[in-house]
């Protein structure tokens, strides 16, 4: 996959290391979600934090109007909610699963008491945090200099790097991706997906089969995110 041009702006940036993790998460409570179901919803209390174990969820945002971003996608090892933990303050954002997920939970007193007892726990995610702002800047650079092809070019690679299946040469993004999930992560009008993905779709750059994406010819998509303005 076409991982050293463009970069993966939907990665998994919080995966804690195996010492503190077995720790943190002991006796942890488990949940599951459906696709589709909603995890915390922004100005919900930060009462907890979660780790995904199998599955995958979106991060959004969104406008006074309406409108959602999709910030991150996080899969298997991520932690989900780790702000909230640090502040205390409402969720900053949404959550929802975009397979079915199972997750495991750890309350913010249980947090709390680890981190008094364990310095690098605290430290940890404050690299995390700081590795989500690099992202956050990333994102804000290909929304002002990229072109509409070139946003949507850049989601669809990151797509590919995080649960894309290569086969026969070409990319099968394994989950039902709307397009507007796509207009989300990139930040773009959905009808411009629409417009864009149909262009695609007759020089054969990206189908869409039984509700899935496949790209089919990855560096001809890579030479659209690099195109700049």
């Amino acid at each position: 996959m076409p991982s050293s041009k463009t970069p993966n702006i939907f990665s998994s940036l919080s995966v804690l290391p195996e010492g503190l993790l077995a720790d943190f998460f002991k006796d942890a409570t488990g949940l599951n979600l459906r696709a589709g179901e909603v995890l915390f919803r922004a100005g919900d209390a930060g009462d907890g934090c979660y780790r995904i174990a199998t599955g995958l969820v979106k991060v959004v945002v969104a406008s006074k109007q309406g409108e959602e971003r999709i910030i991150s996608l996080l899969g298997p090892g991520a932690i989900v909610g780790e702000l909230s933990m640090i502040d205390g303050e409402p969720r900053a954002a949404s959550v929802v699963a975009v397979a079915d997920t199972a997750l495991s939970f750890v309350s913010r007193a249980k947090f709390q008491k680890h981190a008094e007892a364990d310095p690098g726990l605290m430290n940890y995610l404050v690299t995390t945090l700081t590795g989500r702002l690099r992202e956050a800047n990333e994102m804000l650079a290909a929304s002002t200099f990229l072109s509409v092809k070139g946003r949507l070019a850049r989601a669809l690679l990151s797509l590919a790097e995080y649960i894309g299946e290569e086969r026969d040469g070409r990319i099968e993004l394994r989950h039902r991706i709307s397009q507007g999930d796509l207009a989300a992560m990139a930040g773009i009008a959905r009808e411009n997906v629409s417009r864009t993905m149909s262009e695609w779709r007759t020089r054969n750059v990206v189908t869409r089969a039984s509700e899935y994406y496949c790209i089919n010819d990855p560096n001809a998509l890579a030479e659209e995110a690099e195109a700049g303005g």
